[in-house]
C-alpha cells in the first residue's frame, strides 16, 4: 500500500500524470515496466518504431542525433524526473526522431504509447490540460533553439550555466556540469575546445572556477551580466 502511494505520488509529479484521477493513473500503471541500463547502453535508435515514452528515475539518458558523416549532435540531456518520447504518441508515423543512451547507469519506467492515447481519447479535460503543458514546454524550446543560433558560444554556455544554477545549484554557487563537457559541448553546439577555452577565460576573469565537473560560482551577477 505503502509502495502504491508513493507511486503514486512520484507519477503525479511529472507533468503527464498530474492532472489524471486514480482510476486514470490506474490504468496508467498497469503498462509500466521497469528498465535498467547500464552506462553507455543504448535504448533505443533513431527511426525505430516507438511503441513507449519513458520517465527517468534515476541517472541520465543522452537523446542524439547522428549526422551523415558520423558526427554526434546531442540533443538534450535528460535528468531524473523527465519524461522523453511522448510526443512521439501524437505522430501519424510512430518512429523514434532521435537516439537515446544512458550516460550513467539509469533507472527508467516506460509507459505503452497506445493505452496512454486511449486514455486521451477518453477525456477531452485531460488532453486540453496535456496540450497546454506542452505548448508552454515547445515555447521553452523555441526560446532555446532560439539562443543556440543568435548567441555566440560564450553567451550560450553562460545561459547555459545560468540555467542549470537555477535549477541545480547550492546554495554556495557550487554546480555539478549534468555531464562530461564533451556532451555539453555537443549539446550547446560548439566544439570541445572552444567550450574548454571559455571555460579558462571565465576562469582567469574570477567569475568561477572550474575542477572537473564541478563550477564554483564567485560571482552569479557579474556571470549573468554577460547576458546583457
Amino acid at each position: 500500500m505503502v509502495e502504491n502511494q508513493s507511486q503514486d505520488l512520484e507519477l503525479r509529479r511529472v507533468y503527464l500524470f498530474a492532472g489524471l484521477d486514480d482510476v486514470q493513473l490506474d490504468q496508467v500503471k498497469r503498462g509500466l515496466r521497469v528498465l535498467r541500463l547500464a552506462e553507455s547502453e543504448r535504448l533505443f535508435d533513431h527511426g525505430q518504431a516507438a511503441e513507449r515514452f519513458f520517465l527517468v528515475r534515476s541517472g541520465q539518458i543522452k537523446l542524439y542525433r547522428l549526422s551523415t558523416g558520423g558526427a554526434e549532435k546531442v540533443i538534450e540531456i535528460i535528468q531524473p524526473g523527465q519524461t522523453f518520447a511522448e510526443a512521439v504518441v501524437f505522430m501519424e508515423r510512430q518512429v523514434y526522431p532521435v537516439s537515446a543512451q544512458a550516460l550513467s547507469p539509469t533507472e527508467l519506467w516506460s509507459f505503452e504509447n497506445r493505452a496512454f492515447l486511449a486514455l486521451l481519447r477518453q477525456s477531452s479535460d485531460t488532453c486540453f490540460r496535456l496540450m497546454a503543458d506542452m505548448s508552454m514546454r515547445l515555447h521553452a524550446h523555441i526560446n532555446e533553439i532560439n539562443g543556440l543560433t543568435l548567441q555566440n558560444a560564450t553567451l550560450r554556455l553562460v545561459g547555459f550555466l545560468v540555467r542549470q544554477m537555477a535549477e541545480h545549484g547550492s546554495a554556495d554557487g557550487r554546480l555539478e556540469l549534468p555531464a562530461a563537457k564533451n556532451v555539453i559541448a555537443s549539446r550547446l553546439s560548439v566544439q570541445p575546445e572552444t567550450l574548454s577555452r571559455i571555460l579558462h577565460n571565465l576562469s582567469a576573469d574570477g567569475v568561477i572556477t572550474v575542477q572537473g565537473r564541478m563550477i564554483q560560482i564567485h560571482d552569479l551577477e557579474r556571470l549573468q551580466g554577460y547576458l546583457d
